[in-house]
């Protein structure tokens, strides 16, 4: 019950603020909003109310919601414009351009907000400049050697760690060293120590590509000090930032199949973590949420048929030649991107249940 409420309450906001987007964005511009929902309306299987000119809804299906506008063509294929002042048909390509791109910036904007609440109610964690090791992973090199809590490293492959960022200057040797055989010297209790350790590796995203990282499983002393909101704002656009980078080079190493596309996942990916995340804490949950609102902002963005970016390009497009595409070419752009969105749904529910 946990997994199922969190996986709501997660997909809810996130689909809420980025439908919000929308509505406002075309509310600011004159743009009139004929539906708002939250979920999928499918064989008029959920509530809704209108409020002036507006029709409010929350569908039974909750894996997504839809903003409606006057003029467009979108997904649902409705081609009953007229042309009048409200409809967005009539306006120009920057209007359509911020309408369209509204729902993306929202999820920026909430994944800051979160990240920076974050930062602000927790402090920020600085990490100490000497080579102490606060903590040991079970089972990994450091482990295997008998490395504990308060050691210092002091020299690996005769690589000296001392004075001032001698943490990073030892963690950036180690990063770059994967799968390496090397010699580690540690004082432990006054008492100097050596042993040869091979360096664990894993994957990872960095820079946009799929790469070896080294590892040997130790924690740095780390210090937690009060901020204000200001730089709580900064460190939130930074983790944003991190988390904007990590994602958009996911997606490019999966197109260029360095990544396997059996990593992708859906909503019952998103439902499992949900539930996990909400085990350990409500703030732990709130930065999944704010993960996965810089996904679905990174996959909206993309210029494909049915998605905010495919409207964004055709908006572009119009703009740049002055002249609005015929509406069997719209038509035709967006029941391409339904069919290819539809099959990207089968592909991940298909490596949702393969991964159960």
């Amino acid at each position: 019950m946990t997994t199922i409420l969190s996986f709501l309450f997660v997909i809810g906001v996130l689909v809420f603020v980025h439908e919000l987007g929308h509505y406002l964005a075309a509310r600011s511009v004159g743009v009139r909003v004929e539906k708002f929902y939250l979920g999928f309306n499918f064989f008029g299987l959920g509530i809704n109310k209108t409020y002036k000119g507006t029709e409010y809804g929350l569908g039974l299906f909750p894996f997504g919601g839809y903003v409606k506008l006057a003029g467009a063509i979108d997904e649902s294929m409705d081609t009953s414009s007229t042309g009048a002042p409200d409809e967005l048909r009539s306006k120009n390509a920057l209007e359509k351009i911020w309408v369209m791109s509204a729902g993306v910036i929202m999820n920026f904007l909430l994944a800051i907000i979160i990240f920076s609440l974050s930062h602000f109610s927790t402090g920020e964690k600085i990490i100490g400049e000497e080579a102490i090791v606060s903590g040991v992973v079970p089972t990994f090199p450091a482990d295997s050697i008998g490395i504990v809590e308060n050691d210092k490293i002091l020299s690996i492959d005769g690589n000296k760690f001392n004075g001032k960022d001698a943490w990073n200057k030892m963690s950036t040797y180690i990063s770059s060293s994967p799968g390496k055989d090397v010699e580690i010297i540690w004082e432990s209790n006054g008492v100097l120590k050596q042993s040869r350790i091979i360096i664990d590796s894993y994957s990872d995203i960095v820079d946009y590509e799929f790469i070896n990282i080294g590892r040997i499983g130790i924690f740095p002393i780390t210090t937690t000090s009060e901020i204000n909101l200001f730089r709580a704002f900064k460190l939130g656009f930074e983790t944003t930032k991190f988390w904007f980078d990590k994602t958009l080079g996911s997606f490019i190493c999966l197109v260029k199949g360095t990544v396997p596309l059996s990593g992708l996942g859906g909503p019952i990916m998103i439902a499992k973590v949900s539930g996990q995340a909400s085990e350990i804490g409500f703030g732990a949950l709130l930065n999944l949420m704010a993960i996965l609102s810089i996904n679905l902002g990174i996959i909206n963005i993309m210029p494909l048929p049915a998605l905010d970016g495919g409207h964004v390009l055709i908006s572009a497009v119009e703009g740049l030649r002055r002249k609005e595409l015929s509406t069997k070419f719209k038509l035709n752009f967006q029941k391409v991107g339904a069919i290819l969105l539809m099959v990207l749904i089968i592909f991940v529910v298909y490596n949702d249940l393969a991964n159960l």
